[in-house]
């Protein structure tokens, strides 16, 4: 029998690209007029109406960065308490949750984060997603991803080059996600460990070099050790 995902913020980039891909499994795509995070009624409605085996969970807010810090409610509601309202829902019902989360949460000093070193985010907006993955992890029934991803091309004209960082594009991540995604726990998944200048200018020749002044870490590279093994698997 097919497996049937409802995936949140079907109007999200990653979620875009998702909805490119064929896979074996049944994505049910909901923007948040069908499926409002905050409304127990909503989420339980959609549960009742599609009978799903996973709930996707990409809606949130994100950028612009400066949001998280200038409204702090609506980060709180949509990233932590829709985040929770999901939780618990799938708890009762027993339905998988997987959690797209961010490599904000780690610290940004040392570089090669993995899934099990300690987490400081160094944002709001790490702080906000990590408020949602302490309700998530309690869960036993759960993946979250920690995930370090752009759209394609490259939008900026400048990109930091005193900055690592794992990026890679929505639609490679989403290739890979569909092999994971049977997977529970934590797991980081981007790209090869490089400074953004670097990565950019693979994709845009014309993009041009910045140094980070404390806008980002020096070192937001996280390690992909565990992701590759379940890959050769």
């Amino acid at each position: 029998m097919v497996k049937k995902i409802i995936v949140t913020g079907s109007d999200g980039r990653f979620a875009q690209e998702l909805k490119k891909i064929k896979s074996k499994y049944n994505f049910i795509f909901r923007n948040k007029r069908q499926l409002d995070i905050l409304s127990s009624k909503s989420i339980n409605k959609n549960i009742k109406t599609f009978k799903p085996n996973y709930i996707l969970h990409l809606a949130g807010l994100s950028r612009p960065m400066s949001i998280h810090d200038n409204q702090i409610n609506k980060s709180i509601d949509l990233n932590i308490i829709g985040t929770c309202n999901l939780v618990k829902i799938c708890n009762i019902k027993k339905i998988k949750l997987i959690f797209f989360s961010t490599c904000y949460l780690y610290p940004g000093i040392k570089g090669n984060y993995k899934e099990t070193d300690p987490v400081l985010p160094w944002n709001n907006y790490g702080w906000s997603k990590l408020g949602a993955e302490a309700a998530v992890q309690m869960y036993s029934n759960s993946l979250i991803i920690r995930a370090n991803m752009t759209e394609r091309p490259f939008i900026h004209n400048q990109a930091f080059s005193n900055v690592k960082s794992n990026f890679m594009f929505h639609d490679e991540l989403a290739k890979i996600f569909l092999r994971v995604i049977d997977k529970k726990g934590i797991i980081n998944i981007g790209g090869k460990s490089q400074t953004i200048y670097e990565f950019a200018k693979k994709n845009k020749k014309s993009v041009k070099k910045k140094i980070s002044k404390g806008e980002f870490p020096n070192r937001m590279d996280m390690s992909l050790s565990k992701l590759k093994k379940f890959l050769k698997r």
